[in-house]
């Protein structure tokens, strides 16, 4: 099992590309099995997740390999001509809950599916009900078999879904669906995220007529079939994120490239009003890092507003702030499984319910520490980068579900990070 040795305290300078989004590429691969076909996805990073869904869709029977495009970017071409097997095993889905992605897709295109309810990151409960709720709403039957999701229907059709509560995957998942139908679907208080408007874009691109992806009602007019397409992934605005929060907390000069700051709003300005000093271009972030930040109170909310996929690399840099200061995180209540592990680094850090009260510390001091998840690791990373002395972090393979190459990248602007094969301990 590998582990990350960090040797703290340098300032991380130079220049950085970003690489595709994780969180858009998962149900655009899945988007494919809707159109028989060949097609290409262009700026998909080679990460442990992407793997996991390339696996369940060559169970399902498409071919799929990655190709280097202009400039080295990773494509990935999908032929989905020969897909049949409507099953997304217990073995594959329990390992990533993006597996879930299959569902609409397959039943939109075969009448039925069986997909094993999901697993993933160990950290709070995460329903699929959204997304059996608007699979029933469009006419699938639904039943629980043996740890299964049993969908069938001889013909989906549109209706007005209204969801309790926005949810990224139900909306995408369901839209995918809907795209197939007969009529029209209405998503009502829809996910708003950069990656349900690239996924919207992919459909439009095979044929579909997905309108106002991007605001809280999206309109879906089904069509009857759909042809393969050509498709860019939109930049990973979580990895932008946790890189700026790198710099900042850690002191430097760096800028950021193929990035979309427009889909990084709130962090920037979270950014600015902590006193670090940004050049903001459409494609690009220059963070210079001067001092400790000063407190910013923060709340995660769903787009546009504060991502909870940021919420543990944000509390690294605010251990370190010229004062104190709260995260709220109103997504996900349990959270914060990332806290234990930086009070051993030193933080000052106290959860009360979804809150966590962070009071700014002058050091942190480098410690062994453990991965939880994909963004708990990130975390960790940042406050290690930023530690006197050595950082030993465990468990590494969360953060390569999600990171591309983390360590290689951050060596590239400076940063003192290798990774080690960790020996069994028994």
């Amino acid at each position: 099992m590998d582990k990350f040795v960090i040797e703290g305290g340098k300032p991380l300078k130079g220049t950085l590309p970003v690489s595709g989004a994780k969180n858009a590429s998962l149900p655009l691969m899945a988007a494919a099995i809707l159109a028989p076909g060949i097609h290409t996805i262009e700026n998909v990073p080679r990460l442990r997740d992407v793997r996991t869904m390339a696996h369940l869709l060559r169970i399902i029977g498409a071919r799929i390999d990655f190709e280097d495009g202009p400039s080295s970017v990773p494509s990935l071409v999908i032929d989905t001509s020969d897909c049949s097997f409507c099953e997304a095993p217990y073995e594959l889905v329990k390992t990533m809950r993006a597996s879930i992605y299959v569902l609409g897709p397959l039943l939109a295109r075969f009448g039925k599916v069986r997909v094993s309810l999901p697993g993933g990151c160990a950290w709070g409960p995460r329903p699929v009900d959204l997304h059996i709720m608007g699979m029933e709403k469009l006419g699938a039957q639904i039943e629980f078999e043996d740890g299964y999701i049993v969908a069938s229907a001889e013909k989906l059709r549109g209706d007005t879904i209204s969801f309790p509560i926005r949810s990224v995957g139900a909306t995408g998942n369901v839209m995918m669906a809907a795209c197939l139908a007969e009529g029209t679907t209405i998503l009502q208080n829809a996910a708003c995220e950069p990656e349900i408007v690239a996924l919207a874009q992919f459909i439009n691109a095979m044929g579909g007529h997905v309108k106002q992806a991007g605001s809280d009602q999206i309109v879906i007019e089904g069509v009857d079939q759909l042809h393969p397409a050509k498709f860019q992934n939109i930049p990973d605005r979580i990895e932008a994120g946790t890189f700026l929060s790198a710099v900042a907390t850690t002191g430097g000069d760096v800028t950021l490239t193929n990035l979309r700051s427009d889909h990084l709003s709130v962090v920037l300005d979270g950014l600015e009003r902590a006193g670090f000093s940004l050049e903001i271009q459409d494609t690009s972030v220059k963070i210079q890092s001067e001092g400790r930040a000063y407190p910013v109170d923060m709340k995660t909310a769903p787009y546009p507003g504060f991502p909870t996929d940021m919420q543990a690399q944000w509390i690294a840099l605010m251990s370190l702030a010229d004062g104190s200061c709260t995260m709220t995180d109103t997504i996900y209540t349990n959270r914060f499984t990332h806290v234990a592990e930086l009070q051993r680094l030193g933080a000052d850090i106290r959860v009360e319910g979804n809150t966590a009260l962070i009071r700014g510390v002058e050091q942190l001091k480098g410690a062994p520490v453990m991965s939880t998840d994909i963004r708990a690791s990130a975390s960790l990373i940042i406050a290690g980068l930023a530690a006197e002395g050595r950082t030993d972090l465990s468990r590494v393979y969360h953060i390569d579900r999600g990171y591309e190459r983390i360590e290689e990248k951050l060596r590239l602007i400076g940063a003192d990070i290798r990774r080690e094969d960790e020996p069994l301990q028994v």
